[in-house]
């Protein structure tokens, strides 16, 4: 938000440099961004000076040029050669000297210097308005009274007003500082308390307002008090619409607001100066002489200033004409039909005070940001429409001639009252960390215009002004009392406390890092998702699941982005999607996030989740890696045990993966508590998506996976000092024998000597070991911590190991 600072001073008598001034502005709580000084005519007209042309002759060299001496007040006169079809001897010009720079109509800026033109020596230059920035005229120079004193400066003349700037980061609850007049009671406030100043503004006066005939009575009916919960308007004859005064456009250029006609650039004033959106329709525009304030059918069509036709929401509240056409979108645009034009002579001009969700929402719905939006969101003050409305008509009056021809129609059907707070004086020392006295406190609050109404010897009451509509709770007030007290008054301690602290074990934080360590490393790229999904995922295929389960939210931003995630697998096919679209096929994806799903009971369940997404080549390609690169299931096999093992988490069961999500994958788990399931995705479901290819997929259960690992220590061991023994075996067993079968058997004939079981190949033929049969070579390796193992002791064990094979799997061993 920007701040003029000669604006504040229309209000308060400032006589403190502007750096100071921004100082107590973010003192304040009005954080200044930035200060920028500007000129109401760009370059302020530094170089210019009011000239005497002494003599003018054609140029010898060209006949639409004329030679001219100039009397600049100089101890010689300048030689400048003019185009200009009006310049004469003895005028009063402008001069723009040697060194001088102006700027075009694009804004660029150039310098005047001494050359020739038409072999004729120039110094300087006779200057049109355009020239100067002072109008668009360029039909010849500008010539002054005859009475205006050569050598005066330009800057004097048009009395060329410096300003200041300040760029406000405006927090969002401070719908009190949207304005001018906002920010200069705060300021006024501070000065009052910290600098003694008498802390008097200067409000302008509405007393001169008076309806000077009924002749243009407007019809207001609010059928949503909710949505408007005031409606104030006028009806303004006989106006003109022309071009502002240089005082208005210059306020309204130092804060980006770019002038249009008299009418528009008043609504544009007030709302500036009060923080009160105001709306001109213009009069002949409305139907029936009738305003109803309403919303429309949904689907119904509005066009709107800009020319683009809307699709309205039967949320959206609207300003209809007495046959319900919509002409403007209540506190947030107007329409294209019903707005001030050239021609107009009468207006209805509205003031009122829009629900700020409302606005809120419609805004956003229609991706409309406009100024007007941007106050009514945070809170207007519904008490100033009235006065807002007659300051904006006695201008009009007096900037467009206008008459004031109706009554005002003022619809206030629950007046909105001041909050009454109660405040304890112990609680303002406590949470500001100052003693401050009851009487300073009393002082401050009647300078922000906060009247105590009840006042005891342990707290107060007091009514907070509706223009704060932040202000509703004890800290609030005590918020505001420190905002005028002044942050740097709270005196800072000497004394460093400190707090031994206990980080939990293990640290979650500390995991985390570590497992994003190991997968970065490896080339994996984390991702972050939004938590948000698409209901219509979930309503049909692979991934259906009752409404019911989801967690629908009333999301008006992205109106399809309508659930929480229940899980988090369509967040990152969207990535693998949009990467594969710029041509990264290529990937390698993780993410930490939640998933959020409701139980029968209408609970919500959140579960924290690590994702793994692999696609495409596992490595990039090279010379090394020219067959077998693509990404498989081993390829994200091998990273979820390694993930696992990395962790120190053990002890878990394999079973396969019965879910329609994936074409293959397995699980593990502890009993019921699944710590991971990871699989290729169903084909059905990528090819759904517009995904190319298959994608490989692991969803950790982290809840899980974090319990599993509290419960695990892990230990170091030294190296065995014993030799170890290796054992092959080459079994052919039904396609249906997985290896986690014979890994089993293994493990319970082997006790604690067999270490580890490996699979080293595998060999499929029909013609040599039958039809739907396998060869799987396992290796066996033993060792004893304590002793030597003998070949008698392992023979006995790969003996009792085959038995139980052919016994229970059925297995051949392949001698």
């Amino acid at each position: 938000m920007q701040i003029s600072l000669n604006w504040l001073k229309d209000y308060i008598n400032i006589d403190l440099d502007p750096e100071k001034v921004g100082e107590i502005l973010t003192d304040i709580g009005l954080e200044v961004e930035g200060m920028e000084e500007i000129d109401s005519v760009k370059g302020g007209l530094e170089g210019v000076v009011v000239g005497h042309v002494t003599s003018c002759g054609k140029h010898p060299n060209a006949d639409k040029l004329s030679l001219t001496k100039v009397d600049v007040g100089a101890e010689t006169e300048l030689q400048i050669v003019c185009g200009a079809p009006n310049v004469a001897a003895g005028q009063k010009v402008m001069v723009a000297t040697i060194g001088t720079t102006l700027y075009d109509k694009e804004g660029e800026p150039w310098k005047i210097k001494k050359g020739k033109i038409r072999g004729e020596v120039s110094e300087g230059m006779i200057c049109a308005e355009d020239e100067l920035g002072l109008g668009d005229d360029h039909d010849g120079i500008i010539v002054l009274p005859s009475e205006v004193k050569v050598g005066t400066l330009a800057k004097d003349y048009y009395e060329v007003e410096k300003d200041y700037v300040y760029e406000i980061g405006l927090t969002p609850n401070r719908s009190d500082a949207t304005n001018h007049l906002g920010t200069a009671k705060d300021l006024a406030a501070a000065l009052k308390i910290n600098y003694n100043h008498d802390g008097r503004l200067n409000l302008a006066s509405v007393d001169a307002f008076k309806t000077a005939t009924n002749d243009l009575p407007v019809e207001v009916v609010v059928e949503n008090t909710e949505a408007c919960p005031r409606y104030v308007g006028v009806s303004i004859k006989d106006l003109k619409v022309k071009e502002s005064p240089d005082w208005l456009k210059r306020r309204l250029q130092a804060v980006g607001v770019r002038p249009i006609n008299n009418i528009v650039d008043i609504t544009n004033f007030v709302l500036h100066e009060t923080g009160q959106p105001l709306h001109a329709f213009d009069l002949a525009e409305i139907k029936d002489q009738k305003v109803i304030v309403k919303t429309l059918p949904a689907g119904a069509k509005f066009l709107s200033l800009d020319e683009v036709e809307r699709t309205l929401s039967d949320e959206d509240l609207m300003i209809c004409d007495g046959q319900s056409n919509g002409m403007c979108i209540a506190g947030v645009f107007g329409g294209i039909k019903s707005g001030v034009k050239d021609n107009t002579t009468a207006i209805f001009l509205e003031s009122a005070h829009f629900n700020a969700k409302w606005v809120r929402r419609t805004s956003m719905r229609h991706n409309l940001r406009t100024d007007a939006a941007k106050v009514f969101e945070k809170g207007s003050d519904p008490n100033i429409s009235l006065y807002a409305l007659k300051r904006a008509s006695l201008l009009i009056q007096e900037l467009a001639e206008g008459v004031i021809a109706s009554e005002v129609v003022d619809i206030y059907p629950q007046p909105i009252e001041r909050r009454q707070i109660d405040v304890r004086y112990q609680r303002v020392n406590l949470l500001i960390g100052a003693v401050i006295s009851k009487e300073e406190i009393r002082e401050i609050l009647e300078a922000m215009e906060m009247e105590i109404l009840k006042e005891t010897d342990t707290f107060f009451t007091v009514a907070v002004p509706t223009n704060k509509a932040d202000v509703v709770r004890e800290v609030d007030v005590i918020e505001e009392i420190l905002r005028i007290y002044g942050f740097n008054k709270v005196p800072v301690s000497d004394k460093l406390n400190t707090a031994i602290t206990i980080s939990p074990q293990p640290d979650p934080a500390e995991i985390r890092n570590k497992t994003c360590d190991y997968l970065a490393a490896n080339g994996f790229l984390e991702m972050m998702a939004v938590s948000l999904s698409e209901s219509r995922y979930y309503q049909e295929g692979p991934a259906q699941m009752p409404d019911s389960s989801l967690v629908f939210i009333n999301n008006t931003s992205n109106v399809h982005l309508d659930i929480m995630r229940p899980d988090m697998i369509f967040s990152g096919l969207e990535a693998i999607v949009r990467n594969q679209n710029r041509q990264q096929g290529n990937l390698k994806l993780y993410e930490f996030g939640k998933s959020y799903r409701q139980d029968e009971e209408g609970q919500i369940k959140e579960d924290s989740h690590l994702t793994l997404f692999m696609t495409g080549k596992r490595q990039k390609e090279n010379w090394l890696n020219t067959q077998n690169n693509e990404a498989s299931f081993y390829s994200l096999k091998a990273f979820v045990i390694n993930i696992l093992k990395y962790l120190g988490v053990g002890n878990y069961q394999v079973s396969d993966l019965e879910n329609n999500l994936f074409a293959y994958g397995l699980k593990f788990h502890r009993g019921n508590q699944v710590l991971v399931e990871f699989g290729q995705l169903s084909t059905k479901l990528t090819r759904k998506m517009d995904v190319r290819g298959a994608v490989l997929f692991a969803d950790f259960n982290w809840d899980h996976v974090f319990k599993a690992l509290k419960k695990h220590k892990i230990v170091t061991e030294e190296l065995n000092k014993f030799p170890s023994i290796r054992r092959d075996l080459a079994l052919v067993v039904e396609n249906s024998v997985k290896f986690s079968d014979i890994v089993a058997i293994a493990k319970k004939v082997g006790k604690k000597i067999l270490t580890e079981v490996n699979l080293f190949d595998v060999y499929k033929n029909e013609e040599r070991l039958g039809k739907d049969k396998k060869s799987y070579a396992v290796s066996y390796h033993f060792e004893d911590l304590l002793k030597t193992l003998k070949d008698k002791e392992i023979d006995k064990i790969m003996n009792n190991l085959i038995a139980e094979y052919e016994a229970k799997l059925g297995a051949e061993i392949r001698r």
